[in-house]
């Protein structure tokens, strides 16, 4: 993979403005928003003109304790290779538990959320790789996440952690420094020791972003201006090694295009001020560079997805006790891995979103703000995804949707969230003005195939959820 160069997130909002842009060498798209059969104008434009598109999963929860499911793997291959993309990203975290595994309701967070920095955890996320790795068409990079809160009794530090996962996978790493400094003031980390811990000569390319302090932590909303700080943690890593690729991230309150293209002067400032004298000339112009040297990688390990580079030089210096096949168990033992991370996970999100009582050594209070912010986001992401429920319901939407959220976990996805909302509504006879009512009830017919509740199946209904509600307290 040569190199990518200065980039923007594609959103469907800044479509027009992204394709105007000057100076934008590649962009990145959210995998789970484009169908592969039918990419968007915009993409299609943008790939006549060369400008390279990457796919962004958030969906395959790799860090979780299941398997990677086949379909959303097939899928992402899919939107890889419609697009001719050199690689596919996704996120080191999980997004769903239960289920199965372990005998219990299957959660969805809609959000990414940290893996806990343990051995058995490093086992499950490495062989979740290596089956991604197998199944996609092309390379795949890992990001690291932003986190409001820590699990208890960590194993190892954010560095050491990816430096062994690269060392034991060949996976590339999509390092996100606006994560490093939201970790940095959420979980007192510090963003220069994981820059001198991770194999920097794995990065695929990097993240930039902003976002807001709130509620007495930093929430990377993507919806801020870069702060200084975020600068000042991509000037450390490019004066470390000079990244093939940076991306600016904006996904909500976008601002003119002119403020876009300066973030992105600023960005590309940046990264030239920070590459080290001998280099600064090195990617000033791409098409006369030579060709990159492949990615090295440890004895052992495997190319992620696409053919194996024909030189495969040995590994840099890792940390202490990091080596080719460090820690790695048997199959039952990474099986027995699954089990207790399986479990850890499921208490964690059912105490986030289903209220149950938060398990032990985490801090309660910013268990409360993530489970907050978690409703917040659901409430949000719905109201994009059926944008007529708040025409419907007004003012009362947000209110009545958090009310719903706090006892009814998601369980299948955000539209499926929707129908569940308003069948809720309707089931306790609300809302109460007859008009806003039948709307509510057109809208639900016209999206669940099949007639409304009755009434004998709304006090039938009504009745189960006083019963599984009780059940929950």
């Amino acid at each position: 993979m040569g190199e990518l160069g200065i980039g923007i997130g594609w959103r469907p909002e800044i479509a027009a403005a992204v394709e105007a842009l000057p100076g934008v060498d590649w962009v990145e798209v959210v995998a789970e928003n484009i169908c592969a059969g039918h990419l968007p104008d915009s993409l299609v434009r943008l790939r006549e003109r060369g400008v390279t598109v990457v796919p962004h999963g958030v969906s395959l929860g790799l860090g979780g304790a299941d398997r990677p499911d086949p379909e959303r793997l097939a899928a992402l291959g899919e939107k890889a290779t419609a697009l001719g993309a050199p690689l596919v990203t996704e996120h080191i975290a999980f997004v769903r538990a239960g289920g199965p595994l372990t005998a219990t309701p299957l959660l969805e967070a809609g959000h990414l959320l940290p893996v806990p920095r343990t051995r058995d955890a490093l086992d499950v996320l490495c062989e979740n790789v290596r089956i991604a790795q197998d199944a996609l068409p092309v390379p795949l990079a890992l990001e690291n996440i932003a986190a409001l809160f820590a699990w208890p009794d960590q194993e190892m530090t954010e560095g050491r952690f990816l430096a062994e996962l690269v060392e034991r996978t060949g996976v590339r790493l999509l390092i996100d420094v606006a994560n490093l400094h939201t970790n940095h003031l959420n979980r007192g980390e510090d963003p220069a020791r994981a820059l001198a811990e991770l194999p920097v000569e794995a990065i695929a390319y990097v993240h930039v972003a902003g976002g807001i302090e709130r509620d007495g932590v930093w929430h990377d909303t993507h919806a801020h201006p870069v702060p200084e700080p975020v600068l000042g943690i991509l000037a450390d890593l490019a004066s470390r090694v000079s990244p093939p690729g940076v991306l600016l991230e904006r996904d909500d309150r976008f601002p003119p295009a002119e403020e876009l293209a300066s973030e992105l002067a600023t960005i590309r400032a940046t990264v030239s001020a920070a590459r080290p004298a001998d280099r600064r000339g090195a990617s000033v112009d791409r098409a006369a560079a030579p060709a990159k040297a492949p990615l090295l990688i440890g004895a052992g390990a495997r190319v992620s997805g696409g053919p194996m580079p024909a030189a495969v030089a040995p590994s840099p210096p890792v940390p202490e006790a990091i080596g080719a096949g460090a820690g790695e168990g048997t199959d039952a033992d990474v099986g027995e891995a699954r089990q207790r991370v399986g479990v850890a996970q499921a208490a964690l999100l059912s105490a986030l979103v289903a209220g149950t009582p938060v398990p032990e050594g985490f801090d309660q209070r910013r268990l409360g703000v993530q489970a907050r912010a978690l409703a917040a986001k659901r409430a949000g992401v719905v109201a994009k995804v059926a944008p007529e429920l708040p025409e419907i319901l007004g003012e009362a939407y947000r209110p009545a949707f958090l009310a719903y959220a706090r006892s009814r976990p998601m369980t299948a996805g955000y539209r499926r969230d929707a129908l569940a909302f308003v069948e809720h509504l309707l089931v306790a006879g609300r809302p109460e003005d007859p008009v806003v009512r039948r709307r509510l009830t057109r809208w639900w017919q016209e999206r669940a195939g099949t007639r409304p509740p009755g009434r004998a199946s709304r006090l039938v209904r009504a009745a189960r959820e006083v019963l599984v509600g009780g059940g929950r307290r």
